[in-house]
């Protein structure tokens, strides 16, 4: 119903809250399933309570399907409440309202504090009212807005409709004084119709769009013969423009420095002719490009004039200045800098026709008796800002205007395109497409449906009974106030995320027209700008940093801790960049008593999670409060992990069709799982082990996935009896090699026995001994292990070795070993004592 950045789907957050409201402890009691549609007949499908029941006890990692059969019914869970302190667009709380269950939203944002609470109430929203609303402001500004977006038709002596205006930023060269267009090429848009293999471009001569075959080709003029290479603009790479008569080079950002704000210059149109439409006239006839003449000059010289004249609209327009920050001014974030453009407040991206027809449609809009209504074409209104703002490109490929937050920055045109701001039969993101936009929103809200695929088909379902939003509650505020204890069942989110987006900023492009007709209404509207400083996120210019981020996070992460109930569940979405965030992220949840249980690939572009190659994707991370952990050795925890990544990949071969990224991901949950029952307990030579020091070494441990020669004898030493089938095992997922193993003495067979090589084995320690006293360079940390233990027990000194040879290596294998056999005396060897062996080595 309106842009809010970083959305996800709302099958994603449907799904997570079915999976994680209902489980083992779930009863009849707390339950209702209905089919939809008119009948909403509880188990007329064949799906029962009893049903659902059965499939939440069946539900497993190998096996999660059982619970998906009730995604398309209409779910009532009885005596659940969930909170999503992060709620920017709302659609978690969406989704659970669906379920009947409570829920909490709170955002510090106030533009997505109002985008929510008008989907939250849409469900309580009468559509009959908003169009009668709609239809009122239609009557009286409609056409006092459309009499600006008129061309004459190339076809004949009548009006046509215009879809967009196209201008160009012009800037004098510096050197000549030559007015210069900033135009990197002259392409206008593609083909279409009978023309979709050609190219509409401007000719440079005499301002013709004309078609040609290839506008990265030499072409030709098809009005005035003029033959140049519509490729070839005056922007060069660099941001520097060239002067076509002398040549001089100059930068856009140094031209405007010096001459201000550039001017620009209408120079095409698109048009839509009802007339000729009507008449039959082919689509290309009666719709097209032309170049813009004197008449669209002159009427857009008229609505300049009457917006100037008219002083009384402008109190409907923003004042504020715009704010400098880190992607309004150049940053680490953004290269863009609307400054070093002229601009300096919010009209300014806007021209004097636009302004015009905005001020004329809120004026009538604030006029309203129904706030409902006036609300909700606020929402349409401001929705259609994206698209009509002097700050938009065209899409020459898909003939049709651009997004402005595209990049999610402030990232100025230099030949931008004016939309229709009340809109005609075609054209993208204009008001009335942005009503009706909101008015199914509002539909959907008062009678949700669902789809979903059976057998390979995308199904609609009928209209569930239940209205979207009841009992749901938003608040603007800072998540770090929320003083709930004890009280959700589950936090469901998508918190912020590092300096991905910096929310408070694009926001306030929304915000300082919206609060012209809230600040009087609501809290959060009376200010310049939406909070700063408070925002969870890396901020450059206000000097936050990732550091900054980390200790914001881990308060947030506390206080969802302490308001989850001890049994409850945070699910939350992440986007994940590199090894350190992942480090970060995993230490902020451990830190404050959460456990890793799961993660989840959910729809992205993945790269490979092999060969060390650049991995990008989207997760569903699911953690639970814990108190609990467990003291391990790093060696042991390693063993552990990869036994975990065998089950886990036996598990996927046999039951999914997963991509090795999707794959990497669910085996990454099972490793920070495993970390997680251990975190601030894990010892590598005798130190803890950070989370960001885990997340390394399973980074690699993910992309090796296999078992070292060390690893396979610890795992031996760990199973009493271990035989050669054991062995054998081991060996399939292992980089080591039987023959060399043999060699060293690390096992052999007598009979049908499979017989370990420790330290106390001749045959072992001879290998050992041999390879010390030849002082072999290719000793390995276990050789020299068994050698020390040799000495030790015979009272042998062990000092000229210790002092020779790396004791953290040696320290780490020897608590490996250690646990491995329950034999402190390996610790001993090397002058460690550990104080809490019982707990070390769970006896």
């Amino acid at each position: 119903m309106h842009k809010w950045w970083a959305r996800r789907p709302g099958c994603l957050f449907r799904a997570i809250t079915l999976y994680s409201l209902l489980d083992e402890n779930t009863t009849l009691d707390d339950v209702e399933v209905y089919e939809p549609g008119e009948n909403k007949t509880l188990g007329s499908n064949g799906l029962s309570k009893e049903d659902l029941i059965n499939a939440i006890g069946d539900v497993s990692m190998d096996d999660p399907e059982s619970l998906w059969d009730f995604y398309p019914k209409d779910i009532r869970i009885k005596n659940k409440k969930i909170l999503d302190p992060f709620m920017g667009g709302g659609t978690s709380l969406v989704e659970a309202s669906r379920f009947g269950v409570d829920s909490v939203g709170v955002d510090l944002n106030p533009v997505a504090w109002f985008v929510t609470k008008k989907e939250l109430d849409a469900g309580q929203t009468d559509v009959a009212e908003l169009e009668a609303a709609f239809e009122e402001v239609k009557e009286d500004v409609a056409d006092d807005i459309l009499q600006y977006y008129q061309t004459p038709c190339p076809n004949g002596d009548h009006d046509a409709d215009v879809m967009y205006n196209f201008w160009v930023m012009e800037l004098d060269c510096v050197s000549c004084g030559h007015t210069v267009p900033l135009f990197k090429d002259y392409r206008v848009a593609k083909g279409r119709f009978e023309n979709d293999d050609k190219y509409n471009v401007l000719c440079p001569d005499c301002g013709t769009v004309t078609l040609v075959e290839d506008w990265q080709e030499e072409s030709e003029c098809n009005e005035c013969g003029n033959e140049w290479n519509p490729k070839e603009g005056n922007v060069t790479r660099g941001g520097y423009y060239n002067c076509p008569d002398c040549g001089q080079k100059e930068s856009i950002i140094d031209g405007i420095a010096d001459q201000g704000k550039p001017d620009t210059r209408l120079y095409a149109v698109e048009y839509y002719c009802e007339d000729c439409d009507q008449q039959g006239r082919r689509k290309s006839e009666h719709k097209g490009y032309k170049k813009a003449g004197a008449a669209d000059k002159a009427i857009f010289e008229e609505a300049k004039r009457e917006w100037e004249t008219r002083t009384d609209l402008h109190e409907y327009v923003p004042d504020e200045a715009i704010p400098e920050g880190a992607i309004t001014a150049a940053s680490s974030i953004s290269g863009n800098d609307v400054f070093r453009y002229g601009y300096e407040r919010w009209e300014e991206m806007f021209n004097e026709r636009q302004l015009l027809s905005f001020s004329k449609l809120l004026k009538r809009i604030s006029t309203l008796q129904s706030q409902a209504a006036q609300e909700y074409l606020l929402l349409a209104f401001t929705d259609a800002l994206r698209t009509n703002t002097m700050m938009v490109s065209y899409d020459t490929a898909y003939n049709k205007i651009g997004d402005f937050f595209r990049t999610n920055t402030f990232d100025p045109a230099t030949y931008p395109v004016e939309n229709n701001v009340w809109g005609t039969k075609f054209g993208r993101g204009t008001f009335t497409s942005s009503w009706d936009m909101v008015k199914r929103g509002v539909e959907y809200a008062n009678a949700p449906t669902d789809r979903y695929v059976n057998n390979g088909e995308s199904v609609e379902t009928d209209e569930f009974a239940q209205p979207i939003g009841l009992n749901s509650e938003v608040y603007q505020d800072d998540m770090r106030n929320i003083t709930a204890e004890d009280e959700f069942d589950a936090v469901i989110t998508d918190p912020p995320y590092y300096d991905n987006i910096i929310y408070s900023e694009v926001a306030d492009y929304f915000y300082v027209w919206q609060k012209i007709l809230l600040e009087e209404e609501y809290p959060g509207f009376d200010l310049d700008k939406t909070p700063r400083a408070e925002s969870i996120v890396t901020n450059p210019y206000l000097d936050k940093t990732a550091e900054d981020f980390e200790h914001e996070m881990g308060q947030a992460l506390e206080v969802i801790n302490r308001a989850l109930k001890d049994d409850g569940t945070l699910a939350f979405t992440y986007h994940h960049s590199d090894e350190e965030s992942w480090g970060e992220l995993l230490e902020s949840l451990c830190n404050n008593d959460f456990e890793v249980t799961a993660t989840y690939p959910i729809n992205s572009d993945l790269m490979k999670f092999i060969g060390g190659e650049a991995v990008s994707f989207d997760i569903v991370i699911v953690a639970r409060p814990t108190e609990e952990r467990t003291p391990i050795s790093w060696r042991r925890l390693r063993i552990e992990i990869l036994n975990r990544l065998e089950e886990i990949q036996e598990s996927l071969e046999e039951h999914r069709d997963l991509s090795e990224g999707d794959i990497g991901v669910v085996e990454m949950g099972a490793c920070f799982s495993e970390y997680s029952k251990h975190h601030g307990e894990v010892r590598r030579s005798g130190d803890i082990m950070t989370a960001k020091e885990a997340v390394q070494e399973i980074y690699g441990i993910i992309q090796d996935n296999a078992l070292g020669e060390q690893d396979i004898f610890l795992a031996l030493q760990r199973n009493r009896s271990p035989s050669y089938n054991d062995f054998n095992k081991l060996l399939r997922r292992s980089e080591a090699s039987e023959e060399e193993m043999r060699e060293k003495a690390l096992f052999r067979m007598e009979g049908n026995d499979f017989i370990i090589g420790d330290w106390r084995d001749q045959k072992r320690q001879a290998y050992v001994q041999d390879k010390v006293t030849g002082e072999n360079g290719d000793l390995t940390v276990l050789d020299k292990a068994h050698f020390l233990r040799y000495r030790y027990e015979e009272d042998k000194s062990t000092k000229e070795y210790l002092e020779r040879w790396n004791t953290d290596d040696l320290q780490e294998l020897c608590e490996g070993l250690a646990e491995a056999t329950g034999d402190e005396t390996y610790l001993n060897m090397l002058g460690v004592h550990n104080t809490n062996w019982d707990e070390f080595t769970d006896e």
